[in-house]
């Protein structure tokens, strides 16, 4: 039986989460399953729980952990087959739980990026809306100013990444994200980086995942207790 490898990524708006998940999925073989992605899919596909997602997005209200487990859960269950990296979800210690009972985690990684640094990397952020493709003014600006590269669409500018909306957005991100960050440290898989720029924090990465990904016994994606 194959080795399967499940992972989740956390960090706050701007932490660079999108970044290090392409490079471990590209260096490591696993699926990069993006929350967002899905989101906007389940919208586009008109599903029922797409339905659900756009009334909380179309307010710009938080999306409930009873809609996200319902359009996330029967997605791993799919892919039960595969190693994958999950950037987006679990955001809340409900979701947690409800994917705990469905697949046990091999390996979670938070970041840790001080505030100075999230609020310069989201004063250059700017978005595709359509696809959520995120480009960076100082690092990774799109090839005309203003335009999607793929498309050729307008960018936009959240206005939840501007100053005045981050120092709140952070204080959200880390009175959710704690129970789930203790969560899984008493589970013993949580795994901590801490730093200012991605390309110093991705060797330590790189590091335990190759060491970790040696070192899995066989596993299938069996319910667990939480």
């Amino acid at each position: 039986m194959a080795k399967l490898f499940r992972a989740a990524i956390m960090g706050p708006p701007g932490s660079g989460k999108g970044t290090i998940s392409k490079r471990i999925a590209h260096s490591f073989g696993l699926l990069y399953l993006s929350s967002g992605h899905f989101l906007r899919e389940s919208i586009t596909a008109k599903t029922e729980a797409g339905v659900l997602v756009k009334s909380f997005v179309e307010r710009s209200m938080l999306v409930p952990d009873h809609v996200m487990t319902r359009l996330m859960l029967p997605r791993l269950e799919e892919l039960s087959g595969n190693s994958w990296l999950l950037d987006g979800f679990p955001r809340t210690l409900s979701q947690a739980r409800a994917l705990n009972n469905l697949c046990q985690l091999d390996l979670v990684i938070s970041l840790n990026i001080p505030y100075e640094t999230l609020r310069e990397r989201l004063s250059d952020r700017w978005i595709h809306p359509g696809s959520g493709r995120v480009y960076n003014m100082g690092f990774n600006p799109p090839r005309v100013q203003g335009k999607d590269d793929i498309t050729g669409e307008p960018l936009i500018q959240h206005d939840d990444d501007k100053p005045d909306a981050l120092m709140s957005r952070l204080r959200h991100y880390k009175d959710v994200a704690k129970p789930v960050i203790d969560l899984y440290k008493s589970q013993g898989i949580l795994h901590s980086f801490s730093g200012t720029e991605t390309d110093r924090i991705w060797p330590y990465i790189n590091s335990l995942l190759s060491t970790k990904m040696h070192t899995q016994p066989p596993d299938t994606c069996q319910p667990q207790m939480p």
